[in-house]
């Protein structure tokens, strides 16, 4: 496995990594392997603090569904390079070899039985720890680009400064989302500095925040629905409006909404904008209400049946009382109010002004300009030996696995290429 420290063995390298994330260690992985001397610097005490927390302690490490059409991005075409060379099998197979456990969830989502670390551990045992160092809590505090690039880092043990040079150099320190891992814009700011245009960014895979006291009171309470919202999507020639659909659970928080199906919607919206909650049941509304319409049953006890108490107490006196419909038997209602009724639960409309922030996004959406880059090396099209790998381009995938695999199979590209 590769040691971890806190001094360089040379002043000059191949290649040198900035990030010592999943993206930044599967290129080390590469570019080691073919023998270039490559230095990957880490500005936390460890590499791959994201992998660890991620998937709750288990690593999402890839999904074996992913395709360019769980992505976000101007220009998603440019994944075709790297997906085409490096698909999630080829990452299942590395797991397969390492002997880990995993499992899928769902959805083709692929976790470690026993522990995110085992995926870290992986990372490390497949670099070439003879053409690669691993430099842990030290910073970048400056680049210049000469004949070669020259880095003064600094030690964040005692602020000590070394300078170091290399022939290449890859940025691959991430995006905004978690902060309290040291995420920052530092990668964006480099981007700039050497030119290249940053698209507008935001917060991604991110709990929406609600203001109804009402629905707050529900905190805890989780319900299959299909979620959409309408995404104006880029394509080459013209932008054209679609139904972005998701159709997982819900789960209502003490600040307003999360679960998969909006954190998953969450990276489409805009900052104001509106989603649509379908409750899904075991079968729908209309044909709960009408095989039941002749009976004596209150429309609580029968939506009680399928959904919890309270949430049914909030959607009744709530929602279906603002609509001037009460509680009462099936059987008392008329044609309107179970139309009415039947709307409301299947066609729940909010106005959403506010998300959680990076600070409990799992993702950033947007990033570095893929026309920019090469899509078969990851280099700048502007800087020559630049190259941007993983979540700094403007590459964003679903939630379960998608981001991880762009992080493998861009980081591949690069260090394969480079």
């Amino acid at each position: 496995m590769t040691n971890l420290n806190q001094e360089t063995k040379r002043n000059h390298y191949d290649v040198i990594i900035i990030g010592g994330g999943a993206a930044g260690l599967m290129t080390a992985i590469e570019s080691s392997k073919n023998q270039q001397n490559t230095l990957v610097i880490e500005h936390n005490k460890t590499v791959g603090n994201k992998i660890l927390i991620s998937g709750g302690g288990r690593c999402n490490f890839t999904n074996i569904n992913a395709k360019i059409d769980n992505y976000i991005s101007e220009n998603v075409d440019f994944m075709r390079s790297s997906f085409s060379n490096y698909t999630p099998e080829n990452f299942v197979d590395l797991v397969k070899y390492h002997q880990i456990e995993y499992y899928e969830k769902t959805l083709g989502q692929l976790f470690c039985k026993r522990s995110s670390r085992q995926i870290i551990d992986l990372l490390l045992a497949e670099i070439n720890s003879q053409f690669c160092d691993i430099l842990t809590y030290h910073k970048v505090i400056d680049i210049e680009k000469k004949d070669y690039f020259e880095l003064q880092i600094q030690s964040n043990f005692d602020n000590s400064v070394v300078k170091l040079t290399s022939d290449k150099l890859v940025i691959a320190c991430g995006g905004l989302s978690f902060p309290k891992k040291g995420a920052s814009n530092f990668g964006y700011q480099i981007a700039k500095n050497f030119g290249h245009r940053i698209t507008k960014i935001k917060p991604g895979l991110v709990p929406l925040i609600y203001n109804d006291k009402d629905l707050l009171s529900m905190s805890g309470i989780s319900f299959d629905s299909v979620v959409k919202t309408n995404y104006e999507e880029k394509t080459k020639n013209t932008n054209k409006t679609i139904e972005k659909t998701f159709k997982e659970k819900t789960l209502i928080t003490h600040r307003g909404f999360s679960g998969p199906a909006i954190l998953q919607i969450s990276s489409y919206l805009k900052p104001v904008d509106k989603i649509n909650i379908q409750i899904s049941l075991e079968k729908s509304i209309n044909e709960i209400i009408n095989s039941n319409i002749k009976s004596q049953k209150e429309l609580k006890t029968i939506l009680g049946e399928y959904l919890p108490g309270r949430f049914v107490d909030y959607l009744i006196e709530s929602r279906l009382h603002s609509e001037d419909i009460i509680n009462k038997p099936i059987i008392q209602y008329n044609h309107n109010e179970i139309e009415k009724i039947i709307e409301i639960i299947d066609n729940w409309e909010l106005d959403i002004i506010q998300n959680e922030g990076y600070e409990k996004a799992e993702v950033t959406v947007g990033g570095l300009d893929t026309k920019e880059l090469n899509q078969k090396t990851m280099e700048s099209k502007l800087v020559q030996g630049l190259y941007f790998v993983g979540e700094i381009v403007d590459i964003t995938g679903w939630l379960g696995g998608y981001n991880f695999q762009w992080a493998w199979a861009s980081g591949y590209n690069c260090g394969k290429n480079i």
